[in-house]
């Protein structure tokens, strides 16, 4: 998935149904080209979602360094584990938290003010030895895109990235492109946070 098509539907679904626990992760982007129902365009929006887990642990791999999950209907997920010493007090079947956030806002930017891009950082953070075994991780996509097309009886607008692939977003509230012009910038900024702690004490 490109970050823009990443971007775009986070802006148009914010779904948090996916992989682990009915699911984790964005839906499937569409084809590029095709329509985005539900985005919000407008000076400026944001959206935010959150889902809380729990599981257990399925598998742990030392030599790999990672762990894998297994939420309440059986869907698994695997991580990387940066402190092998969070396994010296971890086991298979270990009850397991986790709790995972998707937010996006949207920005409009007239012409001149900002430059078609793409910018992502991403942070990791763990738990100290003797702690409970926790981790999160955190990735932040942000992409400028072009305002291509604006078609304002079907409500949506196109917008370019700097790969130079486009995508056609649908607003739900038309008022949103009144101050849209195309040739104007849309700055995209998308973040998604991932964070799992072992559900007892440290021994």
């Amino acid at each position: 998935m490109g970050r823009l098509t990443a971007a775009v539907v986070m802006v148009g679904v914010i779904w948090i149904t996916g992989a682990w626990a009915d699911g984790m992760l964005v839906a499937q982007a569409p084809a590029t080209g095709e329509k985005v129902a539900g985005a919000q365009l407008t000076p400026a929006k944001g959206a935010v979602g959150a889902v809380h887990v729990r599981g257990t642990i399925a598998a742990i791999d030392k030599d790999q360094s990672t762990v894998t999950l297994k939420g309440p209907k059986g869907r698994t997920v695997t991580l990387d584990v940066k402190d092998k010493s969070k396994f010296d007090v971890i086991k298979v079947g270990d009850p397991v938290v986790a709790t995972y956030m998707e937010a996006a806002l949207v920005q409009l930017k007239k012409a001149g003010t900002a430059t078609p891009g793409v910018s992502s950082q991403e942070t990791r953070i763990s738990s100290k030895p003797g702690e409970t075994p926790a981790g999160a991780v955190g990735r932040e996509v942000t992409v400028t895109a072009t305002i291509t097309a604006i078609d304002r009886k079907a409500h949506t607008v196109t917008i370019q990235g700097p790969d130079g692939k486009t995508e056609t977003i649908k607003a739900k509230d038309p008022k949103n492109l009144d101050a849209a012009k195309v040739g104007d910038l849309v700055e995209i900024t998308y973040a998604q946070a991932l964070a799992v702690a072992l559900d007892k004490p440290a021994k």
